[in-house]
C-alpha cells in the first residue's frame, strides 16, 4: 500500500554499500522510519531527498515492517543550513532533540509545524540561540515535563521577585530563596522570557531582542533543568557547546 507524507528528514542511517535508513517527522503519522534503497548513490533519484534537514513530500510502500521509500519531492532542502557549521550545528541539535523525545507513530501535528517553523527560521538568519531556547522550551511538554512559570513553586504566591529553583522544578519568588540555597538568580527579564518561550507560539513571537546576559541565563537554567529531568544526553548538544566556547574565544 503506497501512502504519501508530508515530512522532515530528521536522522539518516547508512545500511548496506547503497542504502540508507531515513527517519522521518511527518505531519500525518507522526516519526517514522524507511528504507532508502540506493539513496547512497550518488545518481540515486532518492540521495537529494534523503539528505538531513530537507522537507517535502515522501511516497512510503507500507509493509509489517520497514516501509520502503518509493519517491520524494523535495519542498525545501534548507540549503542555507548545511552550508553554515553554526546554523548545522544548532539546527542539528533540533533535530535529534525532537527524534529523542518522541515514540514511532505517535502524532503531534504541534510538533511537526514547530519543527517545520524553527528550521525555516534558521535558514533565514534569525537568531540561533532564541529559536533553540523557544524549541527546548516548547519540546518540555512532549517530555511529560512542566516547570512551574506561572507562580511560586513552594508558596504559589504570582508577585514578587523571581529566582529558579531546579530542585522546586521552577521559578521560587524572594519570600521562599530561603528553602533553595542553590536557586540560581535570575533577571525579571529572563523570567518573562521564559514565560514568553513556554507558553506563546512561535509564530506570533515575531523578532526578540535578547541582551546577552539575559540569553547566558536563559541557556544555564534550561540546560540545568534538561541535565536534572529529561534523561537525555544528546551528541549534538555537546558539539553545540563545543562550537559556542570556540565562538566566544574568537
Amino acid at each position: 500500500m503506497l501512502q504519501k507524507y508530508e515530512g522532515i528528514v530528521i536522522r539518516t542511517n547508512e545500511y548496506g554499500e547503497t542504502n540508507k535508513i531515513v527517519t522521518l517527522f511527518t505531519r500525518e503519522a507522526g516519526k517514522i522510519g524507511v528504507m532508502a534503497r540506493g539513496a547512497k548513490k550518488p545518481n540515486s533519484r532518492l540521495a537529494s531527498i534523503t539528505q538531513l534537514f530537507t522537507y517535502g513530500h515522501f511516497l512510503i510502500q507500507k509493509g509489517s515492517g520497514l516501509g520502503n521509500l518509493q519517491q520524494g519531492e523535495a519542498s525545501s532542502s534548507l540549503r542555507a543550513i548545511r552550508e553554515d557549521i553554526f546554523r548545522t550545528a544548532y539546527a542539528s541539535y533540533i533535530v535529534e532533540l525532537t527524534d529523542k523525545s518522541t515514540e514511532d507513530l505517535k502524532v503531534n501535528p504541534f510538533l511537526f509545524e514547530l519543527l517545520y517553523q524553527t528550521l525555516n527560521y534558521m535558514n533565514e538568519g534569525e537568531d540561533l540561540e532564541i529559536l533553540t531556547f523557544i524549541y527546548e522550551m516548547k519540546i518540555l511538554q512532549v517530555l511529560g515535563l512542566h516547570p512551574v512559570l506561572d507562580h511560586c513553586a513552594i508558596c504559589h504566591n504570582s508577585e514578587g521577585q523571581f529566582a529558579f529553583s531546579i530542585k522546586e522544578g521552577g521559578l521560587i519568588c524572594h519570600r521562599c530563596y530561603g528553602k533553595d540555597a542553590h536557586h540560581l538568580k535570575i533577571s525579571q527579564a529572563t523570567v518573562r522570557l521564559l514565560r514568553l518561550f513556554y507558553y506563546y507560539d512561535l509564530s506570533r513571537l515575531g523578532r526578540i531582542s535578547v541582551k546577552t546576559e539575559t540569553k547566558q541565563q536563559l541557556k544555564t537554567i534550561i540546560a540545568a533543568y534538561y541535565d536534572e529531568y529529561s534523561g537525555l544526553a544528546l551528541k549534538s548538544k555537546r558539539f553545540l557547546n563545543q562550537l559556542d566556547n570556540l565562538k566566544n574565544k574568537l
